[in-house]
C-alpha cells in the first residue's frame, strides 16, 4: 500500500487542500489514463498545459491532483497539492513511488552532444560480457538485463525512467548506463536520481531550436554535474574546450580523459584502419573493432568508467577489444562484387558529420570516390543546415542533399536552407533529391568499384517522419538491397 504523504517526501509544496494520509494507486501526467484512486500530475508542456485537463482527471476518478496552480473549483474528496514546479515534483514523486530504485544499483549517466549512445551502449555490452546483470537506457533501446524495450526519446520521462530502474532492481541488475540529454535535464526528468557517476563526451552545435543559445545549451548540461553527489565520479573530456567548465562546481570525484592533452586516462591512436583501431590507453595497447578518432574518445571514456567502477585492468582491456559497433554508428557494409563500401551513421550535427568524414578521409586510399547522402530534420534547429551542407560538400567528392525527418516542413525548403552553405567551388559536386530512397539509389548508381557511400543523419532509426506519419525506413536495409541488386 502506497500513501500520498510518502510519495510527496522532498517535494517543494506551496499548499495542500485535503488529506495526504490516503492510499493511492498509479501516477499519471496524462489525464486520459487516470482511473479510480490514481494521482494526476498537471505538467506545463510545450504543446499543452496539463492544468487544462484537471477536470478530465477528476471525472476519471483521480484521488489526488498535483499542480502548480490550484483549480478555481475543488471537488470534495480529492486532495490538491500545489507545488512550485510540477516537472520537478513529478521526478521526485516517481522516484519515491518506485522506492528510489536508482539508489539500489550503480547508475552512470552519459551526456554531451555526440557519443552518448555509443558510450552507454558499449558500457552495457562490456559489463554484460563481464558477467554482470546490466541495464541500459538509450536512444536506441532500453535493456533490463536481457529484456529489450523500444524507446523514442533519448531520456524518457521520469515515470518511465523510475519504472524501468525498479524493474532492473527486481531483476538483480548491478549497473545501469543511461543517456542524459539536455532536454531531459532541462525538463527535470533526471531530478532525484542518484548517479554513481557522470560522463561528459563533448559539446557542439545542436538543439538550438529548443535552448535558443549555445550558452543555454551548455549551462543546462552543466546542471547534471552540479547535482552529482560527493560519492559519485565526474569524468570529463579534457580535450573539449567545455570539459573543464562542466565539472568546475561539482563536488563529485573529478577525473579526465583525453587524446591530445594530459589526463587521468590518456589515449594515443597507433593505427586507424577500416578494420579497427589500435590504441594505447595509459600505456597499455589494445586493438578494437571500432573505427575513427571519435571512437578513440568513446573507447577511452568506456575504459575510464569501467576502471572507476572497479573493473580489473586486464579484464577491462580484454573486453574493450571485443566490443562491437553500435547500430547506426559507423555501421558499414561492403558489396560482394563491386566492393562498394556503404557506411550508415547517425551524424546529425555539424561536428558529428565532420568527425565521420574526417575518419573516412583518413583511412581511404583517395583512389575511390566518396559520395555523401545527408539531410536535416524538419521543425528543428535550422541554423545547422547550411553548416551540415558546407561540411558534406567540402569533405566529399560528391554530395546528395535529401530529406531526413522533414516532419511538418517542406523537404525542398529544408534542402534550400542547406544549399546556402555550399561554397561556389563545391556547387558542381552537389545533387539535391528530396526523396531519401531515391537519393540513396542515386548514390549507389553513381558508385563505381571500391567507392564509398556515407549515408548520414538517421543511423539506427528505422522510420522516417513525414507530416505526422512515422513511415518504415531503414537506411542500412535500403542501401544493402540496392547494392545487392546492382551486383547481380
Amino acid at each position: 500500500m502506497i500513501f500520498l504523504k510518502d510519495i510527496l517526501y522532498k517535494v517543494a509544496i506551496n499548499s495542500v487542500v485535503g488529506n495526504t494520509n490516503i492510499s493511492i494507486n498509479n501516477l499519471y501526467f496524462d489525464s486520459q489514463k487516470v482511473e479510480l484512486n490514481d494521482v494526476f500530475i498537471a505538467i506545463k508542456g510545450e504543446n499543452a498545459d496539463g492544468h487544462n485537463y484537471i477536470k478530465s482527471a477528476e471525472d476519471n476518478g483521480a484521488l489526488a491532483i498535483i499542480c502548480e496552480q490550484l483549480p478555481a473549483r475543488q471537488v470534495s474528496g480529492i486532495t490538491y497539492v500545489e507545488v512550485e514546479n510540477s516537472k520537478r515534483a513529478l521526478a521526485i514523486i516517481a522516484s519515491n513511488y518506485y522506492g528510489n530504485p536508482s539508489s539500489k544499483l550503480k547508475l552512470v549517466g552519459i551526456t554531451g552532444t555526440n557519443g552518448k549512445t555509443t558510450v552507454s551502449t558499449l558500457l552495457y555490452q562490456l559489463f554484460t560480457n563481464l558477467g554482470y546483470k546490466t541495464g541500459l537506457i538509450s536512444t536506441i533501446k532500453i535493456m533490463v538485463a536481457d529484456q529489450e524495450y523500444a524507446t523514442y526519446l533519448t531520456t524518457p520521462d521520469s515515470l518511465a525512467i523510475n519504472k524501468y530502474l525498479a524493474e532492473m532492481v527486481e531483476e538483480g541488475v548491478d549497473y545501469c548506463f543511461m543517456e542524459v540529454s539536455s532536454h531531459g535535464i532541462a525538463q527535470h526528468r533526471t531530478t532525484a536520481l542518484q548517479f554513481a557517476g557522470g560522463v561528459f563526451t563533448n559539446l557542439s552545435h545542436d538543439h538550438l531550436d529548443y535552448h535558443k543559445t549555445f550558452k543555454e545549451y551548455r549551462d543546462v548540461k552543466k546542471i547534471f554535474f552540479d547535482e552529482l553527489s560527493k560519492n559519485a565520479f565526474a569524468l570529463t573530456n579534457q580535450d573539449d574546450k567545455n570539459g573543464e567548465f562542466m565539472v568546475q562546481n561539482t563536488i563529485a570525484n573529478k577525473k579526465t580523459y583525453a587524446l591530445k592533452t594530459n589526463a587521468d586516462y590518456k589515449a594515443h591512436i597507433l593505427e586507424n584502419e577500416i578494420s579497427g583501431l589500435l590504441l594505447k590507453i595509459n600505456n597499455h595497447e589494445v586493438w578494437t573493432k571500432l573505427i575513427g578518432s571519435f571512437n578513440a574518445y568513446n573507447l577511452t571514456a568506456i575504459f575510464a568508467v569501467a576502471d572507476l567502477l572497479g573493473v580489473d585492468m586486464l579484464e577491462n582491456l580484454r573486453h574493450l577489444s571485443q566490443l562491437n559497433s553500435v547500430s547506426g554508428r559507423f555501421q558499414y557494409f561492403i558489396s560482394d562484387k563491386e566492393k562498394v563500401t556503404a557506411i550508415v551513421d547517425y551524424a546529425h550535427t555539424p561536428d558529428a558529420l565532420k568527425n565521420v568524414l574526417d575518419t573516412i578521409n583518413t583511412i581511404r586510399t583517395k583512389n575511390e570516390t566518396l559520395i555523401t547522402v545527408v539531410g536535416c530534420g524538419g521543425n528543428r534547429d535550422a541554423t545547422k543546415r547550411p553548416k551540415m551542407a558546407h561540411i558534406a560538400s567540402a569533405n566529399s567528392d560528391k554530395s546528395i542533399f535529401t530529406s531526413d525527418n522533414p516532419r511538418n516542413e517542406d523537404p525542398d525548403a529544408i534542402i534550400r536552407d542547406m544549399e546556402k552553405g555550399v561554397e561556389s567551388q563545391h556547387v558542381s559536386k552537389v545533387i539535391s533529391i528530396a526523396d531519401r530512397k531515391q537519393a540513396i539509389q542515386t548514390a549507389c548508381v553513381l558508385a563505381n568499384k571500391n567507392d564509398i557511400i556515407l549515408i548520414a543523419g538517421k543511423g539506427h532509426e528505422t522510420y522516417q517522419i513525414i507530416k505526422n506519419e512515422r513511415l518504415d525506413f531503414d537506411d542500412m536495409k535500403i542501401v544493402k538491397e540496392i547494392l545487392e541488386q546492382l551486383d547481380k
